[in-house]
């Protein structure tokens, strides 16, 4: 009789810890899901901001494809946090064991991607970009995505060059313009009856500082998404915590389930 109500007693312990797994499974596979909601938002916001980073992102094509990526990503987190909840609560092996492989993959290529990034990261210091602007910008050229993406960055973040105005010195952009000092996008502009006008075009292409925008892209940039950088490198430490969680659970939950 003892052993037969330690056997019974066993076996509802073992039955609330199954239950608590699988709850707390669908919830961190629906914190998932608002992840994937998050990043999809985001992709679809910079596709179609009204401000001006739009045509940044268009005009360069290694964040063009970032943005696509962005988005793969949110759907692929938003289809497996579904995918988690309902394996969780109708207790489906075959959802489990599905959901389990696929956020391991999703956690092994962002894996990769942390890694590479950490590789790479030499080719986001300023000496690099200013070296590139030197060796590559060429002021007025349009069909060029290069010079399109500076000019788009330097008008919509008034700011000018890399560092400086002065890093237009010795560069391709004067070897082409000689006449001018800095670039048309570097120009101080002001709203007049709703457009943006430049305030004195020739005095800012001669090298006049009181007409020119004066502060480097870098810093502007920085500073501007400084703030989103941090709640960016914050969210993906959490979403890496919750999938670790998730795939723990998952695969307790398939053990489990008879």
């Amino acid at each position: 009789m003892g052993q037969g109500e330690a056997s019974a007693r066993g076996t509802t312990m073992e039955g609330d810890c199954l239950s608590c797994i699988k709850y707390l499974m669908f919830v961190f596979n629906f914190l998932i899901f608002l992840g994937g909601s998050f990043l999809l938002g985001v992709g679809v916001w910079v596709l179609v901001d009204p401000t001006g980073f739009r045509e940044i992102v268009a005009a360069n094509p290694l964040l063009f494809t970032g943005v696509y990526i962005i988005l793969g990503m949110g759907g692929m987190l938003f289809l497996l946090g579904f995918l988690g909840c309902c394996g969780a609560i109708r207790e489906n092996k075959c959802l489990l064991l599905f959901f389990f492989m696929l956020i391991l993959l999703i956690f092994l290529a962002e894996l990769a991607a942390a890694i590479l990034a950490f590789i790479f990261r030499e080719h986001l210091t300023r000496e690099y970009f200013t070296k590139e602007l030197k060796r590559h910008y060429q002021g007025y050229n349009t069909t060029d995505v290069f010079t399109s993406t500076w000019n788009a960055i330097m008008t919509t973040f008034d700011c000018c060059g890399v560092n400086s105005p002065e890093d237009f010195k010795d560069s391709l952009f004067r070897l082409i313009n000689q006449s001018h000092m800095v670039p048309e996008a570097c120009c101080q502009r002001a709203s007049q009856t709703g457009e943006l006008a430049y305030i004195s075009q020739e005095q800012c292409l001669s090298g006049n500082m009181m007409f020119r925008n004066n502060k480097g892209c870098y810093s502007a940039v920085v500073d501007y998404f400084e703030l989103y950088i941090y709640v960016a490198g914050a969210l993906a430490i959490v979403v890496l915590t919750i999938e670790l969680f998730a795939m723990v659970f998952a695969m307790c939950l398939f053990r489990g389930i008879q």
